[in-house]
């Protein structure tokens, strides 16, 4: 069976205990309101630049069988969908195990 990857990392866990602790003996303080403005314009900074690293598109040359093409295009006319965008999805819902590879 599989493990599941941990959620937190070993730090992060140990940064959570040590939080933990320090408010149950009462030492937590809280950030002053112009340092916590600070810290989150900088975790939201943050969190944009991941998304845009995470969601960046790539140009990629394949080479596909004429009647794939056609067969895909159908599909895709179907669904309302252009192709390439259909052929992306797939693409995506494979390398997210959202549908099984051969």
């Amino acid at each position: 069976m599989k493990k599941k990857p941990e959620i937190y990392s070993a730090e992060e866990l140990a940064f959570f205990q040590e939080l933990e602790n320090e408010i149950d003996n009462g030492e937590y303080q809280p950030l002053l309101p112009k340092v916590l403005e600070g810290e989150k314009l900088f975790y939201k900074q943050v969190a944009v630049d991941t998304i845009v690293q995470k969601t960046r598109k790539k140009s990629l040359n394949i080479r596909l069988i004429e009647s794939d093409i056609e067969k895909i295009k159908v599909i895709a006319f179907e669904n309302g969908l252009p192709y390439q965008t259909l052929i992306s999805s797939i693409i995506h819902k494979v390398t997210t195990k959202q549908i099984k590879a051969i």
